[in-house]
Order: C-alpha cells, then structure tokens, then sequence
C-alpha cells in the first residue's frame, strides 16, 4: 500500500483496522507533520507513516517520495498496490524531475501559491515537474493492479488533479505548464525552461498502457460535505442552501458576492428564504499583495478561509441577522494553525474599536492577525480528513 496527503495517516489507519489479519499487508504513506491520528486501539501496526511539510515541499517529502517509488520495484501482475491519495499530497510527495534541485521546485512551488493561480494550473506545473506525479507512480507499479481510493479536494473532483494525479493519466502538457509558468510570471532557470520547451519531462497519457490495470475511486468529496452540513442545518429547521462545492476565484472577492446573497436575504428580498443556512465548498486563491499602509512591505498572516471573511465582513458592513464561518476542512487555513474565521454583525465595529483597519488588513492578507484580536479565529486542530473550503452564512 502506498499513499499521500493530508489525510493519509486516518486513511492508513483504516485499511489497517479493515484488512485481513491472515493477508499480507505493507507498504507506507506520507502525511503532514503533524497530521498523524491517534492509532485507534487493537489496530495492529502494519503501514509506516512518515511526516513532512506542506505547502511548500522538505527534504523529508523528497526521501518519502523515493522511498515510495522504490517499493514499486519488482512487482509483479499478481501484485495489489493500493494507493490512498488526498489533498497536499502535491507538496508531500516530491520527487523533482531529472536536471531539477529540490531547491528551485521549493522555490517555483513558494512562487505559485502567492501568484493567485488555481489548483488546476499549480498542479499542472507540479506534475511537469516531477518524477512521480502525474500518473508516474502508476507507470512505475506496472504491470501490478493500482486501485486509487481518493478523497477529493478540488473543484470538480478530477483525480488527474487531486494531489497531482500520481496514478492517473495526465492530458496537460509541458507546454500548458509553460505558458502557466509565463503567465504567473514564475521565474525558473534556463535548465528548466529548456527541459520544458524540449517536452523532456513530458508526462504519461490517457493512452499509456500502464494505465490497463488501474482504477480511481472517490471515497470523499466537497460535495458530501456540504449536503451533510444542510442535513444538519434542516434538522434545526433552517432552510439549507447549497450554491456550489466548485466555486474559484480571489477569496475576497468571492466573499463579496456571498455577502451580496445574504445581505438581499437578510432583508428579505431573496434570493434565500430566511431563517436560513448558504453553504459553499470549492477553492479559492489568494494573491500576495505588497502593504500599502506598512513601510516595511511585510506580508500578512491567513489563508483562504481568512481572506474570504475579510472580503464578507467589508461587503457586509455590519448587516443585521448575518453570521458566518469559513474554515478548510484539514483544520489548518493556509501555513497557520487556525481553521478559519468568524463574522458576526458586529465584526467591523469591534474592529474599529479595537483600532483595527480591515483595509490595511487586507492591504496585507492579514486576516490571521485581523481576527485574532477579535477572538474569531477557529481552531480545531488537523481534522485528518480534507474536502477542501467549508463556508456556512447564517441568515435569521
């Protein structure tokens, strides 16, 4: 068994607890630091789990990765390699391509998650980039049977991207990495660029036939989430609302048209019905900005979740009857060690009196030290699970 993301640590552990104790079982995965459960008691320990960091990508993800592509060697078609794949498994499993430092992907990685570029197209310069995403892993376990068990953390649940797709098909191309690269203006060396041009670490297609004897299965989706959650919230007598699990986009401005929904609502003037819940899913970017109000031009602290209930609060302004969460369902928004943030009517007026500026806030992406000095962080610690981007607005 072989595997990788946030939430591989729990998915090990089940296979564990449900496997035959009179069949052979090995293998490992790696998750983040951190994000290893509890082994639940009896569980025999068969599976190794090893840590390393995410987002940007460790020595200690480069050793697990070669660990993992090592223990494909020598199988067999008579073999069952089951992998486990989730999201942050891109940054967890890194493998750079032939010609290519551990340093300088570090570097491209670091450049893309504050460029404001989609998981689509991160992912896509990842797999382009690498030695076992984007199907590698699945080529490498040929002529063995690869049965994916998958939880998805991306709009539309593609497995080519959950992770970077380590055993599924690639249909991008080095040259759509490339123009990704140009158009985030990601700087590489002229090494890379010649190995990109060249096609030289091209990935395999839907068309390989290491692809015969594997198959994906999505295990956990957005989507789950967020009828769960309405379940939940009809159980109260809310009305539930679900928009959409694959909404994209800069999350203050996606916050803005939430806050646009409920504010109509709130005063009765639809689209929703109130008392009612508006839930949302999907991923959202942020793109670093510089501070205008700070003469050392720092970068702030928060994630998208974070960023998201600035953009609410400042398009709110201060609506009656509305509350509002928004938190990543790994626990842990962004780099930081909250989940996410609150917004209550009274966001902004606590802000000003505390002599907080949500402008300058979010000047900085500082929605971490924004909603800190009001206590509206939420911190639920690694959930080991990861569906990506959770939002629930209260509307009474």
């Amino acid at each position: 068994m072989l595997g990788s993301g946030k939430a591989a640590g729990a998915m090990a552990h089940a296979v564990e607890a449900l496997w035959p104790l009179d069949a052979p079982l090995s293998g490992m995965v790696v998750t983040r630091y951190g994000h290893t459960p509890a082994r639940p008691e009896g569980v025999p320990e068969r599976l190794r789990i090893v840590e390393a960091s995410h987002p940007v990508p460790d020595a200690a993800g480069l050793a697990a990765a070669e660990e993992i592509l090592s223990l494909t060697q020598g199988l067999t078609q008579d073999d069952l390699v089951l992998c486990l794949i989730s999201g942050g498994g891109s940054a967890l499993l890194t493998l750079p391509a032939d010609g290519l430092s551990l340093a300088e992907k570090q570097a491209i990685n670091q450049a893309l998650l504050k460029s404001g570029a989609n998981i689509g197209e991160m992912n896509c310069v990842r797999k382009h980039l690498s030695r076992i995403k984007g199907g590698r892993l699945a080529a490498a376990c040929a002529p063995a049977q690869v049965v994916t068990l998958a939880i998805s953390d991306v709009p539309g649940d593609d497995p080519s991207v959950i992770a970077s797709g380590p055993t599924v098909p690639d249909v991008t191309t080095c040259a759509d990495a490339l123009q990704i690269l140009k158009r985030y203006q990601i700087d590489i060396s002229n090494d890379v660029l010649t190995a990109i041009q060249n096609s030289q670490w091209e990935s395999p297609k839907p068309n390989d036939a290491a692809f015969l004897r594997s198959s994906v299965h999505l295990i956990a989706t957005p989507q789950q989430s967020l009828l769960a959650a309405a379940s939940f919230a009809e159980s109260k007598g809310l009305r539930a609302y679900v928009l959409s699990d694959e909404l994209e986009g800069e999350s203050r401005e996606v916050g803005k048209v939430h806050a646009a929904l409920a504010r109509a609502s709130a005063k009765g003037l639809g689209p929703f019905v109130k008392p009612c819940v508006i839930l949302s899913g999907g991923e959202t970017t942020v793109t670093i900005r510089a501070s205008k109000a700070d003469s050392e031009k720092r970068e702030g602290r928060g994630g998208r979740a974070g960023e998201f209930c600035m953009g609410l609060a400042q398009a709110l302004q201060g609506q009656e009857n509305v509350w509002a969460l928004a938190a990543d369902t790994d626990g842990i928004d962004g780099i930081e060690d909250n989940a996410g943030a609150l917004v209550t009517p009274d966001t902004l007026a606590r802000g000003a009196h505390a002599g907080l500026s949500l402008d300058d806030h979010l000047a900085c992406n500082d929605a971490y030290g924004y909603f800190q000095a009001l206590n509206d962080l939420v911190f639920t610690g690694p959930t080991h699970t990861n569906v990506n981007d959770f939002r629930a607005i209260l509307v009474l």
